[in-house]
C-alpha cells in the first residue's frame, strides 16, 4: 500500500494518477467504439467497410469479448513477469498503435491488425490498472468503495467525452479521423502515466506478485505450446471443413469466454499458492461474478442492440437538434458522471452501514433488467416500423445506470478484497472475463434481435436479469458467511 499527505478527494494522491490514465485510455477506447459499428456497415462510398449489419454486430460482439479475455493475459504478465506497473505502460503503447492502424484507410486488412494491438494492449493495461488502485488502500480502509467509484467516474469522464469528440468527426468528417483522435487521447493517458507516477505511485505494482520460480519455465512453455497446437488444429479443421466463417469465430470466441472462467476458477481452488482462507472468499466471488455477467450482458448491448435502436426507431431529432446516432452512447458516462458524486456521498456516509456487497449486487441486477423490460413499450405501444421519441433510450440508459452504479465499482472493489495474493492482477482480470463472457453470449442472442421479436427480446433478457438479482438476494447469507470478515 502506498500512503501519501496529499489527497485526492480525500483518496490516497496516487488514485489522481490512475484516474486520469484510465480516464484517456478509455476516451480513446469508447470513441472508437462509438464509429466502429456504423463504419464497419456503412457503405463503401461513404467510407464504410460495406460489411452487412448482423455480421457487423457480431464482429463487434466477439472483438469486445476478445479485448476482455485478453486481460488474463494481461494479468499473467503482471502476477508472473513484470509487475503491473510496466504491464500497463506495454498495453498502453500497444492500444496507440492500434488506432493509428485503424486510422489508415486500407480496408478489412488494417481493421483486424488493429483490432489484435488493441486486444492485447487492453488486456495488459486494464485489469492491472484496476489492480493497482486497490494496492493503495489497506484492506480495512472503509475508502476503498468510495475510491472505486472516484476512479469509476474517470472511466466514463473519458467516455463521455469521446462520442461527442470522435463520433462527430467520425460521422461527419471521415471515419479514420476519428480513430487518429483515438491514438492521441491514449498518448496522453501515457504521458499522464509515466510523468506523473514517479511521484505519486512509487512502488505500487513495480514488482510481480507472484513471480515465475526457478524450474517453472519449461512447464509454462510446453503448456503454451500445447494451448497453441490445439487452437491450430481446430482452426485447419475448420478451414478444410469449410466452416471458416463468422458463426465459427462466434462458436470458438463462445467457448472460451466460458471455458476461461472456469478454468481460472478450478486453478485458483485447486493451487497450493491459495489458503483456505482464500479459496472460501473465491467460493463466495463465484455467484457473484454468475451476477455480473447477466448484468454485463445488458450493459454492453448499449453499443450494439441499443446502438442499432438509435439508427433505425428512434427520432434523429431532440428539442430542434439533430443528434447523430453514435451520440446516445454518450447517455451511460454521462449519467455515470452525474451520479457518481452522490454514490461517493452515499457509500461514504453510510460508512459500516451501508448495504453489503451482495445486496448492492442484487439492486444493480434488478434496475438492470428493469431498464430493459421497459424497452419493450415502444414496440407494444406504436409497433416496431416507425421511429419513436429519444426519451425511451434516455430513460433506459438512466435506470441502467443507477443499477451499474450499485454493481460495478463496488464489483471492482469486493474484487481486489477476495482475491488471492498469488493470483492478484488475474483475478481482477477474471473479474473483467465476466463481460467477455457477457459479449460472447449478446453474439449468441443478438441473432433473434429483429424487427418482429423487438419487445419479446428486450422482455426476456431484462426478466432473465431481475429473476438473477432476486435470486441473489436470498442466498446473501452463506455467500457473507464465506466472504469472512469482507463486507
Amino acid at each position: 500500500m502506498e500512503t501519501q499527505k496529499k489527497t485526492f478527494f480525500g483518496q490516497p494522491f496516487g488514485l489522481a494518477t490512475l484516474f486520469f490514465t484510465e480516464m484517456w485510455e478509455r476516451f480513446s477506447y469508447y470513441g472508437m467504439r462509438a464509429i466502429l459499428l456504423y463504419y464497419m456497415y456503412d457503405e463503401i462510398a461513404n467510407g464504410g467497410l460495406g460489411l452487412s449489419e448482423t455480421t457487423a454486430l457480431a464482429i463487434m460482439s466477439v472483438y469486445g469479448a476478445l479485448v476482455f479475455m485478453s486481460s488474463i493475459v494481461g494479468g499473467w504478465i503482471a502476477d508472473r513477469l513484470l509487475g503491473s506497473r510496466q504491464t500497463v505502460l506495454y498495453g498502453g503503447i500497444l492500444i496507440m498503435f492500434g488506432h493509428i492502424v485503424l486510422g489508415i484507410p486500407s480496408g478489412i486488412l488494417t481493421l483486424f491488425v488493429s483490432m489484435i494491438l488493441i486486444i492485447i494492449g487492453t488486456g495488459m493495461l486494464k485489469a492491472n490498472v484496476s489492480s493497482m488502485v486497490g494496492n493503495l488502500y489497506a484492506e480495512e480502509d472503509d475508502r476503498r468503495d468510495a475510491g472505486f467509484s472516484i476512479f469509476y467516474m474517470g472511466i466514463n469522464i473519458g467516455s463521455l467525452l469521446a462520442p461527442v469528440i470522435i463520433g462527430t468527426v467520425g460521422q461527419k468528417v471521415n471515419y479514420h479521423l476519428g480513430f487518429g483522435l483515438a491514438a492521441v487521447g491514449m498518448l496522453l493517458g501515457l504521458i499522464v502515466y509515466v510523468i506523473q507516477g514517479k511521484s505519486t505511485l512509487k512502488s505500487v505494482g513495480t514488482k510481480p506478485s507472484n513471480p515465475i520460480k526457478k524450474g517453472e519455465g519449461s512447464k509454462i512453455v510446453k503448456s503454451l505450446l500445447g494451448f497453441a497446437v490445439v487452437v491450430a488444429i481446430i482452426f485447419v479443421w475448420a478451414g478444410f471443413a469449410g466452416r471458416l466463417d463468422i458463426d465459427f469465430f462466434i462458436n470458438f470466441t463462445s467457448v472460451l469466454g466460458i471455458g476461461l472462467p472456469v478454468y481460472y476458477f478450478w486453478r485458483m481452488l485447486t493451487s497450493p499458492d491459495v489458503s483456505l482462507e482464500e479459496r472460501k472468499k473465491v467460493r463466495a466471488y463465484i455467484p457473484l461474478f454468475l451476477g455480473s455477467i447477466i448484468f454485463w450482458s445488458l450493459e454492453e448491448q448499449g453499443a450494439s442492440i441499443l446502438a442499432v435502436f438509435a439508427q433505425n426507431r428512434t427520432k434523429d431529432v431532440f428539442f430542434g437538434f439533430h443528434v447523430p446516432a453514435s451520440w446516445y452512447q454518450v447517455l451511460n458516462p454521462v449519467f455515470i458522471v452525474a451520479l457518481t458524486p452522490f454514490f461517493v456521498w452515499l457509500w461514504t456516509k453510510m460508512g459500516k452501514r451501508q448495504p453489503s456487497t451482495v445486496v448492492k449486487f442484487s439492486i444493480g441486477l434488478v434496475t438492470a433488467g428493469l431498464s430493459f423490460v421497459m424497452m419493450m413499450l415502444p414496440g407494444i405501444l406504436y409497433g416496431t416500423e416507425g421511429r419513436v421519441s429519444p426519451w425511451w433510450l434516455i430513460i433506459s440508459f438512466f435506470i441502467m445506470i443507477i443499477g451499474e452504479m450499485c454493481l460495478s465499482p463496488v464489483g471492482l472493489s469486493v474484487t481486489t478484497k477476495l482475491a488471492p495474493r498469488a493470483f492478484e492482477s488475474q483475478t481482477l482480470a477474471i473479474w473483467l472475463l465476466a463481460d467477455a463472457t457477457s459479449q460472447v453470449i449478446n453474439a449468441q442472442i443478438a441473432r433473434f434481435y429483429t424487427p418482429a421479436t423487438e419487445s419479446a427480446y428486450f422482455g426476456v433478457v431484462g426478466l432473465v436479469a431481475v429473476v438473477a438479482g432476486i435470486l441473489l438476494l436470498f442466498i446473501r447469507k452463506p455467500i457473507q458467511e464465506l466472504m469472512g470478515n469482507v463486507k
